[in-house]
């Protein structure tokens, strides 16, 4: 969803249009579940803030299995014009959460890509207490009870079993 800095008014701009700000997600498996954006122009700085809550699909980090994650988040996103190529601009700390728009165009599918990618985990669980793979024979543990045998320690190790035997001793 494109929108025209130079056609902000004073009172700004809402946008609760899931629909229209979903048409332009990049990632087609993404769904757009809610969102009630404030877009705020003061002078040529533009303020974008408010809920979203988008459904991602994720693959667990343990066991591998494909679950939707739901991440809701607060938007509060600052963007200014993008300078021209050829300057050199020193940044300071309070501008390190800026964002750049060009050609008087805002774009805010793309703002909220962008703050759901950073809300994402590193790594995904399908759940709290997953129990990830059987590293033996390589079973889901979550849905078929595994009867390997547990795997015995590494005898490279086993310095490092002696020193900490010894050091809680």
């Amino acid at each position: 969803m494109i929108i025209r800095v130079s056609e902000l008014d004073e009172q700004g701009l809402r946008i609760d249009d899931v629909a229209a700000l979903a048409q332009g997600l990049s990632e087609p498996s993404w769904r757009l579940e809610a969102a009630s954006l404030e877009v705020e122009a003061e002078g040529s700085d533009v303020f974008v803030r408010g809920p979203v809550a988008v459904e991602v699909p994720q693959i667990c980090s343990r066991c591998a299995e494909s679950f939707p994650l739901r991440v809701a988040i607060d938007v509060d996103a600052k963007l200014v014009p993008r300078p021209p190529q050829g300057d050199s601009i020193e940044l300071g700390a309070d501008d390190l959460d800026l964002d750049f728009y060009s050609n008087d165009q805002l774009d805010l599918t793309r703002i909220v890509e962008t703050e759901t990618s950073l809300a994402l985990p590193m790594k995904s669980l399908c759940r709290s207490d997953c129990q990830g793979l059987c590293p033996v024979c390589g079973v889901n543990r979550n849905t078929v009870p595994c009867a390997c045998a547990s795997r015995p320690p590494d005898p490279r190790l086993a310095v490092l079993r002696d020193l900490a035997t010894r050091l809680s001793n």
